[in-house]
């Protein structure tokens, strides 16, 4: 049977940012595929060496829209790792309780989306709706609905007013009785599990392979996660389980998430609930990093994302490295794609959350009739031809 080539991106349906995927195909079945990355490069690390620290904490929060707080604790994580900075315990609460909240609204968007790929539109306006309460209790709490802000070297910018708890309490009561019902009629829907059910099986032994994290491993078997392995801010002081399931396919992993949102409502309930008593204050006044290395893991919505810091004992990083989860995880299709219709592979890429800003890298440029190559003049001299044509001056 002759083999064909399919295209999917860079700009698709089914991708939320640009991306290129190659599917090569004989009939239905997709027996081999391959990802071209560099479309979304933003050069967040290199930028971030000309910050200060705190710029920096800002720069990273921009990496992804979605966990836009997993960048900057992680990064927070990383500069107090050099000088083993404490944080005050109503800080820690705090962290972990915007760090929750953003776990239940990352995971409602994913379960919308997948809703909206296989048709399922009703699950779509279900998760959304039930996602706005979440986005509330982020502008009550920051003043923003998403880019917080709230994460410093030493603790967080913002408290948690006291008389706003028991409102906050209330949106979370609502909050349960809706994930209840969603996960109970997930699981009870004959239609997902028969779309879903056996398709795109990422087996345990590949998710090693392909060092997996997040729920796309949790979902293959695997019982790893940063909050339980090596927790910071209050996860050691929170009560939550960590939901592990055997079969790898993308049922699976949907699942995995939906019962994540309530372990996670569990965790934000205990924070809100040690903030009406644990005493301030919320920020060790750090005044400066000495030289030295750092490393900062938190566990995002998607999975371990790790920083490492270099300091010179200047106010601004001189190396700022960044590892995503998306970046460990995205290549796992080459696993669970092959030998699964064409119309299985996009729902199955898109099990696993992808988020390709967050693992965009620079790619190599060779010019073999120069030493040198100025890509920023090569950029602004496209840029400048382009807006001649447009406007024609």
């Amino acid at each position: 049977m002759t083999e064909n080539k399919i295209p999917v991106g860079p700009f698709h349906p089914l991708l939320e940012e640009a991306e290129y995927f190659e599917l090569k195909v004989e009939g239905e079945m997709v027996v081999d595929i391959d990802m071209e990355i560099g479309w979304m490069h933003r050069g967040h690390e290199f930028i971030s060496e000309s910050k200060a620290f705190t710029q920096s904490i800002y720069l990273v929060e921009r990496i992804c829209g979605i966990c836009s707080t997993s960048h900057p604790l992680a990064c927070v994580h990383a500069i107090e790792d050099i000088d083993n900075i404490e944080i005050p315990m109503r800080a820690r609460y705090i962290r972990t309780l915007i760090g929750e909240l953003e776990r239940v609204h990352s995971h409602l968007l994913w379960l919308g989306l997948a809703g909206h790929f296989i048709g399922y539109d009703t699950l779509w306006m279900w998760a959304w709706k039930y996602r706005e309460p979440v986005l509330e209790m982020f502008e009550a709490i920051s003043g923003n609905r998403n880019h917080y802000g709230m994460m410093r070297v030493g603790g967080v910018a913002k408290d948690v007013e006291s008389e706003k708890i028991p409102h906050l309490l209330q949106i979370l009561d609502e909050i349960d009785r809706k994930m209840e019902m969603i996960a109970k009629a997930a699981h009870d829907d004959p239609v997902l599990k028969s779309r879903l059910k056996g398709v795109g099986v990422l087996k345990k032994a590949d998710a090693i392979a392909y060092c997996a994290v997040g729920p796309t491993a949790r979902a293959s078997g695997l019982a790893i996660d940063v909050r339980k392995d090596e927790p910071s801010d209050a996860y050691d002081l929170v009560d939550f389980n960590i939901v592990v399931l055997p079969n790898g396919d993308v049922y699976d992993k949907l699942v995995v998430r939906l019962l994540e949102i309530i372990e996670s409502n569990k965790i934000i309930r205990q924070c809100l609930e040690q903030l009406k008593t644990v005493p301030g204050p919320i920020l060790n006044n750090v005044k400066e990093i000495t030289p030295g290395e750092g490393i900062g893991r938190y566990e995002a919505p998607r999975g371990e994302v790790f920083h490492y810091i270099k300091s010179d004992g200047t106010n601004r990083p001189v190396r700022h490295k960044v590892r995503a989860p998306s970046y460990v995880n995205i290549p796992t299709f080459m696993a669970s794609c092959k030998g699964i219709p064409v119309a299985d592979a996009l729902i199955t890429l898109a099990a696993v959350d992808p988020c390709y800003c967050c693992t965009e890298r620079a790619l190599r440029v060779v010019n073999a009739g120069s030493e040198h190559l100025d890509l920023l003049a090569l950029s602004r001299a496209k840029t400048e031809q382009l807006r001649r044509e447009i406007y024609g001056k």
